[in-house]
């Protein structure tokens, strides 16, 4: 793969560098009172785009049979919302008697809260072979310590209106959509850069706020860690026999159940967290998260497709994979 297109394809990671350059070089642009007016325009404007996106984008007619695999989506949402935060707290009380900076250790606990996004796991799913549609079940999570009566009227306002007005406006605009496919994730993308941007101008903005590198180099290690380790977890579950999940189900639930989703993350941290001064160290999880697990996805795509073809030829185990591929193909 040339230069160019590594760049079309990574383009998004990249931008995410740039905005946090930017920021460190030009803070009080996208500060609290600064020429971008970040309380308006990211705090309502930029996080309503995003989820009123979300929900022209979100093909709701794909769901209804997605939906009848109930034992997949209770396994998934069971790891992803139960096992993985209470996992993470475990990690936490062994962590805190650490030197790693304690915000990034708050970040690793509002990671472990957050739900699986759509776009890298069917991308990765879709890559294997595997039922990417069955993936598709939207869900939030989240956690703070924060007043929860603003937070979840900020949280309707922003996120659950917009997200049924794009699903309204999907309705008549349906055959159009289809038609003209319009880059919803570009879209939303670019959105999710200027929050980001504006997130690391309020840090680089206070003096106060240190990082050292070794606490960011450690963190990285763990999220690396734990991605590996729930991967192979939720493939050692999903493949017992007495799982009764097909080849193309595990490869669903690995991808699925171990991803954690930026477009969603980052704005819901910006509303839960609005106001703490260090809203960036903690969202720094989360940014390292992202790329994490799209860079091991695509590394474990050819193992996983290679098993999931022998998986296939081999009922004896995988009972149910020869209807399940077909379905998927």
């Amino acid at each position: 793969m040339g230069l160019l297109a590594r760049v079309r394809k990574e383009w998004f990671i990249i931008g995410i560098v740039l905005v946090i350059s930017a920021a460190k070089l030009a803070p009080s642009v996208g500060v609290k009172g600064g020429p971008l007016r970040p309380e308006i325009t990211i705090t309502y404007v930029a996080v309503s785009t995003i989820f009123f996106n979300s929900g022209l984008s979100l093909r709701t007619e794909e769901l209804a049979s997605a939906l009848m695999h109930v034992k997949l989506h209770l396994f998934v949402q069971t790891f992803t919302l139960v096992f993985f935060p209470v996992a993470i707290w475990l990690l936490l009380k062994v962590l805190a008697l650490t030197a790693i900076n304690e915000w990034l250790l708050k970040g690793l606990q509002t990671v472990g809260c957050m739900p699986p996004p759509v776009s890298s796991a069917v991308i990765l799913t879709k890559a294997v072979g595997g039922n990417e549609v069955r993936e598709r079940n939207p869900y939030l999570g989240s956690s703070s310590s924060v007043p929860f009566s603003s937070i979840f009227s900020q949280l309707f306002m922003t996120v659950v209106v917009p997200l049924i007005v794009g699903q309204v406006c999907r309705r008549f605009l349906r055959d159009w959509l289809e038609r003209r496919k319009p880059p919803f994730g570009a879209i939303s993308s670019l959105v999710l850069l200027m929050i980001i941007y504006t997130t690391f101008c309020d840090t680089f903005s206070n003096p106060d706020i240190e990082l050292d590198h070794l606490s960011l180099l450690l963190i990285v290690f763990i999220i690396f860690s734990i991605q590996i380790t729930f991967m192979l977890l939720t493939f050692l579950l999903s493949t017992r026999a007495s799982s009764g999940f097909s080849a193309a189900d595990s490869v669903a639930i690995i991808f699925c159940a171990t991803h954690k989703s930026l477009t969603l993350g980052i704005p819901m941290l910006k509303i839960v967290f609005e106001g703490y001064e260090h809203l960036s160290l903690i969202s720094v999880p989360l940014l390292i998260y992202h790329p994490a697990q799209i860079l091991l996805g695509s590394i474990l795509v050819p193992t996983i497709k290679t098993w999931m073809n022998t998986a296939q030829k081999v009922p004896n185990i995988q009972p149910n994979t020869r209807q399940h591929a077909i379905s998927t193909y």
